[in-house]
């Protein structure tokens, strides 16, 4: 096994420090990084600063490009019926079954005590999975059947001489909008 980087060996108030000063020099500058580190009493290598510098940069970009990429989807794209959380439901059930058929054809390699002790756990993180998609899909039913009150209401409004929205207004509305939410 691989030792520990001697960025990670050093003691938590001298690693918060070191990583405040990395970013704030914009991840470069590794030479006074290291040098910084000789001053507090900590002989660690030019290349050890380096490795561990280009590792944070690049969880740095990733959470950077996954904020970003949220604050996109949540400005420009409203999911009132919550579509998004339905797709990823199912991706994530699509992968979990996956994984779970590899598991079961694996059993000849796992022996029978472990073989439950991994399906076990498998069970019980995929129990609130299901939970979430059961609650969305309530969600959802009841979202629709208070868009199919409203419309009727609406409906019956229209019938009646000169109150609420004509016929033809209402069947656009419905076919237009409501159609693209059901």
């Amino acid at each position: 096994m691989a030792r520990a980087s001697g960025i990670n060996r050093l003691p938590e108030n001298i690693r918060l420090a070191f990583e405040r000063r990395l970013t704030e020099q914009g991840f470069s500058g590794y030479d006074d990084l290291t040098a910084w580190l000789t001053e507090q009493g900590y002989e660690v290598s030019r290349s050890a600063v380096h490795r561990y510098g280009q590792k944070i940069e690049k969880r740095f970009a990733s959470i950077k490009a996954s904020t970003e990429a949220a604050r996109l989807i949540a400005e420009g794209a409203a999911d009132e019926d919550d579509k998004r959380s339905a797709a990823l439901m199912s991706m994530l059930q699509t992968e979990l079954f996956d994984l779970l058929v590899a598991v079961n054809d694996s059993s000849s390699e796992l022996e029978p005590l472990a073989r439950l002790h991994e399906m076990a756990v498998a069970a019980k993180n995929i129990a609130p999975l299901i939970s979430a998609s059961t609650r969305l899909k309530q969600f959802q039913a009841a979202f629709k059947d208070k868009l199919d009150k409203r419309f009727a209401e609406l409906e019956a409004e229209s019938t009646q001489q000169g109150s609420g929205i004509d016929a033809d207004t209402l069947r656009r509305i419905r076919q237009e909008v409501y159609g693209v939410m059901s």
